[in-house]
């Protein structure tokens, strides 16, 4: 029986400690960040209260003691909760940026079976009519393949040659399904090839090229694709002569997409440019910084 009271007592004690070392460290915490004016507003407000109830020079002490804490310990123990908030939106940012990324998958994922499902159809109705530009354009897939899955994997930033050679196999592919309505060129400066930049995005541009401004237009058109260093940053374009660009109209999901993602791996640091040139068609580009430490 005594020894069932005396763990009564022990367990008393170890709760009064636990919530003392609660209330201590909140009241640190809390004496770490409050400004020297509120702290010395409160104060007075403290020792004006305590007076009126008689505590005599318990308020003073306790509000000189607070003075010293935060003089001697204060600046570090603020340096120390500005650390963890920082790792804390680190923490938060980087988990936002493998969101976006495994949505960027899981779009890729619904996109990738149509386009394979209509470039196989295209092969297979090649083989009937035109055996040997069946071969080149199951050469043409064969390619893109094998530059999309590294990048699909990776689910982050790839070269940027790997990225254009991508871009090249996808041409080729649509050139075989819209013949002479597709021509293209790609200007890479080879100093540019190995520079990382995030993947699919260029591709997303010369899908809407051809989607929106080729496809509709009854004489098709030329696609250009180029990579340039501007001001110290890379900038990758895509320009048509297609239908032009609504500049009043919405995103749409591709371009929503790209802003999405240039705004959480560069922090505001990268832009997307569209821009509809008097001439007709549509010139869309992606500055961001160069990264040479990837």
């Amino acid at each position: 029986m005594k020894h069932r009271d005396d763990n009564k007592v022990l367990d008393l004690i170890m709760d009064i400690t636990d919530t003392v070392t609660v209330v201590w460290w909140k009241f640190f915490d809390w004496l770490a960040v409050v400004p020297w004016s509120s702290l010395l507003g409160i104060s007075l407000v403290a020792m004006i209260v305590g007076g009126a109830l008689g505590l005599g020079g318990l308020m003073p002490a306790l509000v000189f003691a607070s003075f010293i804490i935060k003089s001697l310990a204060g600046g570090k123990r603020s340096a120390e909760i500005a650390a963890t908030a920082a790792a804390t939106r680190a923490d938060v940012e980087a988990l936002e940026r493998r969101l976006l990324e495994a949505e960027m998958a899981a779009l890729q994922a619904q996109i990738e079976p149509h386009f394979l499902f209509n470039t196989l159809a295209l092969i297979g109705q090649l083989i009937e009519t035109n055996p040997a530009q069946a071969t080149v354009v199951h050469q043409h897939l064969i390619k893109y393949l094998r530059s999309a899955m590294p990048q699909m994997r990776d689910k982050g930033n790839g070269k940027l040659g790997l990225q254009m050679d991508m871009c090249r196999a996808y041409l080729n592919i649509m050139q075989a399904r819209m013949q002479e309505r597709l021509t293209y060129d790609i200007d890479l400066p080879s100093e540019l090839e190995f520079l990382p930049f995030p993947s699919m995005m260029i591709q997303t541009l010369v899908e809407n090229s051809i989607k929106h401004g080729l496809e509709p237009k009854t004489t098709g058109g030329h696609i250009r694709i180029t990579a340039k260093k501007v001001d110290g940053q890379l900038l990758v374009e895509v320009s048509d002569n297609g239908m032009g660009f609504d500049m009043h109209a919405d995103d749409g999901m591709g371009l929503t997409n790209i802003r999405e993602r240039l705004k959480v791996l560069y922090s505001g640091k990268a832009q997307l440019v569209i821009e509809a040139p008097q001439a007709g068609g549509a010139v869309v580009g992606i500055l961001v910084p160069i990264d040479t430490k990837q």
